[in-house]
């Protein structure tokens, strides 16, 4: 890999490994039509599943599109495969000698709540970017607590890090979102639960320029 893969402001999709592998790679194909700023893999897998493999498919198909790739939690995976991060759901307080252990430049991003203290902590340990779940009613984040949209708005006034929102967002909730500063969206359901993903990532990304107007 030729230096750390940046990601950039748009569409962050996560994927749940524990689909059907050859509808997830056909969706993915899809998708990877349509402009987004990076994929992260839900450590999800199946117990029949080789991680290992997927990992190797999913990096394989999203680099050809210059797209980053990120594991959710499971960092020890960055040492055997092309993965270029770690996405983590709560701080790492190992994260010196996760850091030395994998030996190499990569992206690194926490999920945030109402606790600014997450966010400092994220800034002053420099990781490239947060994500704050979740910003709606969500099944697929029904781990996170609601943010407050007051939490968001701090947030900016205390880093310059890329921010993300998750969990719930649709297009046509995006309007809601509007007032706020942030980089990017990360979506799951949304993308993946659509018969056509690449038209669904259209349908964001046309609300998303439009609150930017």
């Amino acid at each position: 890999m030729k230096g750390k893969r940046k990601i950039g402001q748009g569409i962050y999709l996560v994927i749940d490994p524990s689909q059907d592998e050859s509808v997830l790679m056909d969706k993915l194909t899809l998708i990877l039509q349509e402009k987004i700023v990076a994929v992260q893999l839900w450590d999800n897998f199946p117990a029949q599943r080789d991680p290992l493999k997927l990992i190797q498919n999913i990096t394989e198909r999203c680099h050809e599109k210059c797209v980053p790739v990120l594991i959710n939690n499971q960092w020890e995976w960055l040492r055997a495969t092309a993965l270029d991060g770690v996405h983590f759901d709560r701080i790492p307080h190992n994260f010196q000698y996760i850091k030395q252990t994998i030996n190499r430049e990569f992206v690194s991003g926490l999920t945030c709540n109402n606790d600014l203290s997450l966010v400092q902590w994220a800034n002053e340990n420099g990781f490239d970017y947060i994500s704050f779940c979740s910003v709606f009613p969500s099944t697929t984040s029904n781990s996170c607590e609601l943010v407050k949209f007051e939490t968001i708005q701090k947030a900016k006034s205390l880093t310059s890090m890329p921010v993300f929102l998750a969990g719930g967002i649709k297009p046509e909730n995006v309007p809601e979102l509007a007032a706020l500063p942030f980089d990017g969206i990360a979506v799951i359901s949304g993308i993946m639960n659509s018969d056509k993903p690449d038209l669904a990532i259209q349908k964001y990304s046309k609300q998303l320029k439009a609150n930017k107007t």
